[in-house]
């Protein structure tokens, strides 16, 4: 089918540029004639480079040589003593004639060699920009091949890459720089020569090394990026496990130490602190290991919501009973009228809310209120995180969403750095989004925006 398709494409333009020749002599035999009363005849011989010219440039010198032979003879047919006949009485026309017919094949060669190199030159520019664009060799090797059949005006070919020989009559190595990239294979013999040939596949090569290069150093690169990463991480989680880890462990076998023992005289003041203390840094430690593990779910993708549809208080209420250090420095404004509903996990969400407040009484003067004030915008339903803390710099915003990153208001604070990341983690799983608005020495506020649930839904009551 493919064959026969092609077979007929050729005879279309072959009917096309056959009849494009015999009109192009035609109008120019007709041009002549037309100012034969006000130039001398010789003078208008030179006209049917015109006519090579345009023939050359559009469908190629096998064309144009035929119509150059064309010309002359019409010319001596037509306009050259004796006239109708193709002798000539004058010797002088004869060398006219061949100044005219070596002419009109310089032209068409010249015309065709600049047609061929303008076809190649936008044959490389659209293989760079694809390489260049979309970066994936092996994606784009197939329409390369093609607009190289196309170039060299074969049926098809293929390339190859790597260090395969080539293997038919009519492959090419395609290699730059004394390093094979691949070969080309071609259906049926390329047109033009041998040095248009080699000049084009030599450049070709050259692109793709170039465009194989940089996909692999974009690669090493990505791999480098990612190892560098893994070990920023791997440093960070030993940090936390050799300070975050160890202070409390350290404040536990302390306090647990001196209860056991025996030789210690302890009233039951000092015992009720000690035992306070080991409670304390032992659910510091839990705390801790809850976000590792939440931290690593995230990271593997294993955080999987089960949404369902909840009125927002019954999200941020039970999220600000759960933190101790709330009590009355936490603030919440509420919608006065109906409460809007989200769609989403409810314990991941409240985590991420617990986590930002949690945040902000850590940075806020005990003296300071942190308020939570919630509102519908649209789609959204956006409860703020507001404190009157040291603010955090433009360069840190978004630096302390990654794990195990304090910013450098932290100061004495303690804490591994885990609490906005997993925030952030659980609020993107559920549709939603975190960011920060603040100015350095004016406070910061954190926005959690959930998707609001479709006005049809039914909440769920207790």
């Amino acid at each position: 089918m493919r064959s026969w398709l092609d077979g007929a494409g050729r005879g279309r333009r072959f009917v096309v540029a056959t009849s494009a020749s015999v009109g192009a002599v035609v109008i120019v035999t007709g041009a002549i004639f037309a100012f034969r009363p006000y130039v001398p005849v010789l003078s208008l011989g030179v006209l049917y480079v015109f006519a090579v010219l345009v023939i050359a440039v559009f469908y190629g010198i096998g064309y144009a040589l035929p119509v150059s032979v064309a010309s002359m003879l019409a010319f001596n047919w037509f306009f050259l003593p004796p006239v109708h006949t193709f002798t000539l009485a004058d010797s002088e026309n004869w060398f006219a004639l061949a100044v005219y017919l070596v002419t009109a094949v310089v032209v068409s060669e010249l015309a065709a060699r600049s047609r061929r190199q303008a076809r190649e030159s936008a044959l490389l520019a659209r293989v760079a920009t694809s390489l260049l664009e979309r970066g994936n060799v092996s994606a784009e090797v197939e329409r390369i091949a093609a607009e190289t059949a196309e170039a060299f005006q074969a049926e098809g070919a293929t390339i190859e890459l790597g260090a395969a020989r080539p293997s038919g009559p009519h492959a090419y190595v395609l290699a730059a720089a004394d390093r094979r990239i691949g070969t080309i294979s071609f259906d049926r013999p390329p047109q033009g020569g041998a040095g248009a040939r080699r000049r084009l596949l030599s450049a070709l090569a050259s692109l793709l090394g170039v465009a194989i290069d940089r996909e692999r150093l974009a690669g090493e690169a990505v791999e480098a990026e990612a190892l560098r990463r893994s070990d920023a991480i791997k440093t960070a989680v030993l940090r936390a496990v050799s300070h975050d880890l160890r202070s409390p462990l350290m404040a536990i076998l302390t306090s647990a130490g001196a209860l056991a023992h025996g030789e210690l005289s302890l009233d039951r003041e000092d015992r009720r602190e000690l035992t306070e203390t080991i409670l304390a840094e032992a659910e510091r430690l839990d705390r801790l290991v809850g976000n590792l593990l939440d931290l690593s779910r995230l990271q593997a993708g294993a955080a999987s919501p089960e949404p369902g549809v909840w009125a927002i208080e019954d999200v941020v209420l039970p999220a600000l009973d759960a933190i101790e250090a709330a009590g009355d420095r936490v603030e919440v404004s509420l919608p006065e009228e109906d409460s809007p509903s989200v769609q989403v996990d409810l314990h991941q969400i409240e985590r991420v809310v617990a986590n930002l407040v949690e945040n902000a009484l850590r940075y806020s003067p005990a003296s300071e209120p942190v308020r939570v004030q919630v509102r519908e915008t649209g789609s959204d339903v956006l409860v703020r995180v507001i404190d009157r803390g040291s603010g955090i710099p433009a360069r840190e915003a978004q630096r302390i969403f990654e794990p195990f990153q304090r910013g450098s208001r932290a100061g004495d604070v303690r804490g591994a750095g885990l609490g906005l990341a997993i925030a952030r983690g659980f609020a993107e799983a559920n549709g939603g989004r975190i960011w920060v608005e603040s100015h350095e020495g004016q406070g910061t506020t954190f926005v959690l925006a959930l998707p609001a649930a479709p006005a049809a839904s039914e909440v769920p009551v207790g």
